[in-house]
């Protein structure tokens, strides 16, 4: 079983956008958090398709790389997720803090209108984790 190295676990820190895969889905991008205890852990609606996807098939991947002007570089993590109905919302106030200025009050508002929905947390736990740095 791979696990994260704590290099890896400084490069998803940034706030760099994920590319997320389920069984039967095409990839999307999408907004995570790298936690202290190696998984990876994302948010989103209960009746969004990945959702409806998962139950059936538990398994996801994420890829995600340095952007364009930085050395190539890249973290693939795949394994079993659990949906967890807890934690969510805390989790988006995060990544949202992560990905936007929160002091631009068009931002505040999309992150008060994502904190009003329904939100589960999706935790993929590692069981593949590749690397590349060039």
């Amino acid at each position: 079983m791979d696990a994260l190295t704590p290099e890896d676990l400084e490069f998803l820190r940034r706030p760099l956008h994920g590319f997320l895969t389920v069984a039967g889905g095409e990839p999307r991008p999408v907004w995570f958090e790298a936690t202290a205890d190696g998984t990876v852990q994302l948010f989103t609606e209960p009746d969004a398709l990945k959702v409806r996807r998962l139950r059936r098939d538990p398994r996801a991947s994420i890829v995600v790389a340095a952007p364009v002007g930085e050395r190539e570089r890249w973290v693939s993590v795949a394994g079993r997720t659990t949906l967890e109905p807890e934690g969510a919302h805390d989790l988006a106030a995060r990544l949202a803090a992560r990905y936007w200025d929160l002091g631009d009050p068009v931002r505040a508002a999309d992150l008060a209108e994502i904190l009003a929905a329904d939100l589960l947390r999706v935790v993929i736990h590692p069981e593949t984790v590749r690397r590349y740095t060039y």
